[in-house]
């Protein structure tokens, strides 16, 4: 049997449904017998509520159910949602205020819920919502990211949530006063709106002993939990299922107040109830991304080679902890802190502030993209200040092959991994050596053009165990049932297919079973670039349970002895027998001698150690100075994925990831007012990268298996955003520093550019 897929660029089956409308998502599933729901939002950042009448809403047309934070108490509804915190640097907790499934006496950013209002249709329900009675008094609104202010949680009273740290604070000191160079930028990681295809949405049934909750997200497991313990049912009578889901990225991974008032409205009524959010309240309630300034330092020798690195982040975390906004900023961060270089003396200091405006959480990459656009950043500033090329730079720096398996600063032990190879790759792919007759016909016709290069390491997270069952089913099919969650990447494909590549059965009779805790009892969902590894490793755990379970079986058919029993190239043989079977042949004895235990096969495996997939992305930018146009003229990726399960799906990753981090660097940006007023809230205002905005992205494979798995993979789903941010912000900067521009910050939007162009000290000159 091999030992990892035949790595075919098998194309996506799962698109057939997608592209002719016969997907199934939240909004297809909605029975014509549910009830609808508007959620009423606070319209301030900050007051205190001193009038909610909700009794004339109560009372309208079609309305069954008004829910606010005083009939959950009355129900028994715990009324907050937990986060994961981190520690102080002190060792002291860091804040852990309540957030609320509904507002109870103060609101603290716009679009906060305060009533449910659930009714007939959604006409009358919002009818009845612009009944309800709502006064607000105003409190002072703090958006800016520093200690003091208007404390918006007594836990917190200067609204600093943590002020965390990492590393060897005293011994890097100690490397900064000793360093011939030290070299700092600030950088400013801007807030973003994940804009997912399908806003959030779900659907509750109760048929009076048991809760059925079905919503757009990315695992069913932790909403199970958590719809118990709010509502204060047993385990067993909770059953989540997840649908087709139209983008997640980290947003739909997390708990969100809409769903506990949903699912209790549909346990009080004994009615189906429906919420789907629109896309203006998406933008007001999603958890955003990002949203941090970090003031970085290297120390240099002589000779240009690190010697140290110190970090302060200041990070806004929004109103409320959500579920992994401390982490992320601080212990996810921290995974790749130092990237593919060789230093060991680092100090990481980040400080969480509470401020008047939505939640940050989890965006595509979770505290690897931050941690990479910070340091390479500082690294292509490094370069200029050092006088030295900032590929060399980093060759210089980076740690050497025989350094592996190889333990960072911060404690993650890097596998594999052959930095000067790839990246050597990528100076062939993007055609280094023409970039400046390209500039320079460029300048001919009064453009600026600049090439940037990020070398980026992720690691991938979440839970390294998972589990997958294969059943041999009645109509001659096989059905795998796996713990993870398709969001839209092809998993129906690639999990088929890997499976057909372990057994021999062919991809059209393999059925993927996902998102239903009723059918799939345990599972860690879909998140951190895990999900092909840990999937396909237990896949391999199934497979060779399965084998050796029909091998003596077989053996008896054959007449031979069970050790002759072989399995290889995709059937069943033994010497001294002419038969072959295959494993589809030998389920269908099985079930003729009426041997179904042979039917059903169930394993878990575990992950001995994370991946980290690397590698290089090349930006080139033309601005045209006149109007500060940014347009991304090529784009290289070379990436070390280890073995590649399905290469056409890890490119697709790439595309989509790479477009997501030009988003933010070219065209997407959160913009409040004074008052904590949100600028941004439809796509008139708030700019998605579209097709005219994207060049083609060229993306070459250099692979060096990964130790860490049977399959030598890596996780490939976040590497596109963790590269591009600083890929095409360090171009941007190339292409405006010889127009004395020394600090450009995303993101580059023409306006943006034109003004840091006419503060142009060369232009002033001249």
């Amino acid at each position: 049997m091999e030992k990892f897929g035949k790595s075919q660029p098998v194309r996506r089956v799962e698109d057939r449904r997608f592209l002719t409308g016969t997907g199934r998502y939240i909004a297809d599933g909605v029975a014509a017998t549910a009830l609808q729901c508007i959620v009423v939002r606070s319209e301030v950042a900050h007051g205190r509520i001193s009038n909610l009448d909700v009794t004339e809403a109560r009372q309208a047309t079609g309305v069954h159910l008004v829910v606010t934070a005083d009939d959950l108490a009355e129900a028994g509804v715990d009324n907050g949602i937990e986060a994961n915190l981190v520690q102080n640097r002190d060792g002291s907790k860091a804040a852990a205020p309540v957030r609320p499934i509904l507002a109870t006496d103060r609101v603290r950013f716009v679009g906060e819920p305060i009533a449910v209002v659930i009714a007939e249709t959604l006409h009358e329900a919002r009818d009845a919502a612009e009944a309800i009675l709502l006064d607000i008094d105003d409190l002072p609104v703090k958006m800016d990211v520093r200690a003091g202010g208007e404390a918006l949680h007594p836990e917190a009273p200067d609204n600093r949530a943590f002020d965390w740290g990492m590393g060897d604070e005293a011994a890097t000191s100690a490397a900064f006063d000793k360093a011939a160079r030290v070299v700092s930028l600030q950088v400013d990681d801007n807030r973003i709106i994940t804009n997912s295809m399908e806003p959030r949405g779900c659907l509750a049934d109760w048929d009076g002993a048991r809760l059925h909750f079905s919503f757009s997200g990315q695992g069913v497991w932790g909403m199970k939990d958590r719809l118990a313990t709010t509502l204060g049912l047993e385990a067993g009578a909770v059953h989540v299922t997840i649908p087709d889901v139209g983008g997640a990225f980290g947003m739909k991974a997390m708990p969100y107040p809409e769903y506990f008032v949903v699912a209790h409205a549909a346990r009080a009524l004994g009615r189906p109830v429906c919420w789907m959010a629109d896309r203006t309240e998406s933008m007001l309630s999603d958890n955003a991304g990002r949203d941090l300034s970090t003031l970085a330092e290297l120390a240099f020798d002589a000779e240009g080679r690190l010697s140290a690195y110190r970090i302060h982040s200041r990070v806004n975390l929004g109103a409320y902890n959500s579920v992994m906004g401390q982490p992320i900023q601080t212990e996810l961060f921290s995974r790749v802190l130092m990237g593919c270089y060789d230093v060991q003396t680092v100090w990481m200091r980040v400080e969480g502030f509470y401020t008047n405006t939505t939640q940050v959480d989890a965006y595509r990459g979770a505290g690897r993209p931050e941690a990479i656009y910070v340091l390479e950043r500082t690294m292509d500033r490094a370069a200029r200040e050092l006088g030295i090329d900032p590929w060399e730079l980093r060759r210089r720096n980076f740690i050497p092959g025989n350094r592996f398996p190889y333990k960072s600063a911060t404690g993650e032990t890097y596998d594999v991994g052959e930095f000067h190879k790839v990246l050597a790759r990528a100076a062939e792919t993007a055609d280094r050596k023409g970039f400046a007759a390209r500039r320079f016909a460029d300048a001919q016709k009064g453009l600026l053009r600049g090439q940037g290069l990020c070398y980026y390491i992720e690691s991938i997270l979440g839970d390294p165990a998972e589990g997958a069952r294969v059943v041999f089913e009645e109509d001659g099919t096989v059905s795998i049932h796996v713990g993870t969650q398709s969001n839209g990447q092809g998993h129906e494909t690639v999990y088929a297919q890997f499976l057909a590549d372990q057994t021999g059965i062919p991809p059209s009779m393999i059925r993927v079973i996902q998102g239903d805790s009723d059918v799939i009892p345990q599972g860690g969902g879909t998140g951190g670039s895990r999900s092909v590894t840990t999937q396909t490793n237990a896949t391999l755990a199934v497979v060779t349970q399965m084998i050796a379970a029909f091998t003596p079986y077989l053996a008896d058919k054959m007449g031979v002895d069970e050790a002759d029993v072989m399995f290889d190239d995709e059937t069943f043989r033994a010497p001294g027998s002419n038969q072959t079977p295959s494993l589809l042949e030998v389920a269908d004895m099985a079930r003729a001698d009426g041997r179904t235990d042979l039917l059903d096969h169930a394993a878990r495996a575990t992950l001995p150690a994370r991946s980290f997939p690397n590698g290089a992305h090349v930006a080139e930018v033309v601005v045209d100075p006149e109007t500060g146009a940014v347009r991304v003229d090529r784009y290289t990726v070379v990436d070390d994925f280890g073995n590649l399960i399905n290469p056409l799906l890890a490119e697709g990753q790439v595309h989509g990831g790479v477009a997501q981090g030009l988003g933010q660097a070219i065209t997407e940006h959160v913009v409040h007012d004074a008052e904590g007023q949100l600028l941004t809230a439809s796509f008139m205002d708030y700019a998605l990268p579209r097709a005219g905005d994207l060049p083609m992205i060229g993306f070459t494979s250099e692979p060096v298996p990964s130790t860490a798995n049977p399959m030598g993979m890596k996780g490939c789903g976040e590497a596109g955003t963790v590269g591009s941010m600083a890929a095409v912000a360090n171009a941007v900067q190339d292409a405006l520093w010889d127009r004395g521009v020394r600090q450009a910050d995303m993101p580059f939007t023409p306006m943006r550019v034109w003004d840091l162009l006419q503060n142009d000290p060369v232009a002033a000159e001249k």
